[in-house]
């Protein structure tokens, strides 16, 4: 049959793997919203604050603070968000499409999921392209108006996930997070440090702490 000859020839194969990062995506969606990105829970002492590394140059005389709102002992680079009611552990942000913080649990996953989104984003752009041949006519346009308007839609997508991935990704070579990034002059573990940035420690060390 014709679906025979095709499996033989491979041409199942694109189709198939390209459902699969679609499902992948998916998942990682739903992983990445609902599980806890690092909430900082009320018995937790300050002490047992893991994944900082060594925090060369920080001054003494500042110490962890209780948080004014849910009254934990506040670990350094954690920040309290207003949406989730929580204090979250090496916080970097709370995003709109996820419903949830993104800190130190998820931050990786959050980067795996960008990852697989821009993969998806860019061979649908590339099939959606390669559907288009260009007439001028009305004709053409309102047969092909549903195929414009998916592409354009796919690019613009594209850019903003490129742009995320990017910014994400220097931002972790540097050691640094999105709130620290954009809040450095209002926080004091950071304005009354001796270094720019403290807790950088070198691109492949920043990675691999990160990643590994």
């Amino acid at each position: 049959s014709d679906l025979q000859k095709q499996e033989e020839r491979g041409e199942l194969l694109q189709p198939l793997i390209f459902v699969l990062l679609v499902l992948c995506s998916i998942l990682l969606y739903f992983k990445v919203s609902l599980m806890d990105p690092g909430f900082v829970k009320p018995e937790e002492e300050e002490g047992e604050d893991k994944g900082q590394g060594v925090i060369p140059q920080i001054p003494g005389d500042i110490k962890l603070r209780r948080c004014g709102y849910c009254l934990v002992k506040q670990p350094m680079r954690a920040r309290h968000c207003q949406l989730c009611q929580h204090c979250v552990r090496r916080y970097d942000h709370h995003c709109p499409w996820l419903e949830n913080c993104v800190g130190e649990r998820n931050h990786p996953l959050f980067i795996v999921y960008l990852s697989v989104q821009l993969v998806v984003l860019l061979w649908g752009g590339h099939v959606a392209w390669s559907g288009l041949y260009f007439e001028q006519s009305w004709e053409w346009l309102q047969h092909n108006i549903f195929l414009l308007v998916s592409f354009l839609l796919v690019f613009i997508f594209t850019i903003v996930v490129l742009l995320l991935l990017v910014s994400h990704l220097y931002l972790i070579s540097c050691n640094t997070t999105t709130w620290e990034f954009m809040s450095h002059h209002r926080i004091s573990y950071l304005r009354h440090s001796e270094l720019e940035n403290p807790f950088d420690q070198g691109i492949i060390l920043n990675l691999w702490r990160f990643f590994c």
